[in-house]
């Protein structure tokens, strides 16, 4: 004797069917990121704006270090414009020192009243201070002053005259 199926349900019966065994009620395919659930509201919740961030005390002393080392390389490059290397033949100098061994010589306009000395010439090189005076010789006659440069990569000597206006 066989078993009378359960009543109400037709095991072989077609209901609605759905793709590849998928349960009814249920969508074919994984929700996606960016699209709204089946059944829910077209646009999703707005997410809470991002607090926000404090600037640190760090950033900021990073900052001002920066700016710091910046104006310090603008100043020496400024300050350095007007020194001896800079200058050329018919430049005015003044001798901001006293010390012959390191006279601190800079460019001055010649109409300032601190002009003391003009450049004769400027030879580029390396000299001692016997082979300068030959050298102020041979490209002024009527120099007065000698003045050598040597190391940080400029090597020099400018012969000087008195300078009158």
């Amino acid at each position: 004797m066989s078993t009378p199926p359960p009543q109400g349900q037709n095991p072989f019966a077609q209901q609605g069917q759905q793709p590849y065994g998928q349960p009814e009620g249920q969508a074919p395919y994984p929700p996606q990121a960016g699209y709204p659930q089946p059944g829910a509201a077209p646009y999703g919740a707005v997410p809470p704006e991002q607090p926000r961030r404090k600037v640190s005390f760090k950033l900021i002393k990073n900052i001002v270090i920066v700016i710091a080392v910046i104006s310090v390389a603008i100043g020496a490059y400024i300050s350095s414009r007007d020194d001896a290397n800079t200058a050329a033949v018919g430049d005015c100098m003044h001798r901001g020192s006293s010390d012959d061994n390191n006279p601190d010589l800079e460019v001055v306009k010649c109409d300032s009243s601190q002009a003391q000395y003009i450049v004769l010439a400027k030879i580029e090189g390396t000299y001692s201070q016997l082979t300068a005076d030959s050298k102020c010789e041979e490209k002024a006659k009527d120099f007065q002053y000698s003045y050598t440069e040597s190391g940080d990569g400029s090597n020099f000597l400018l012969c000087l005259k008195d300078y009158s206006k």
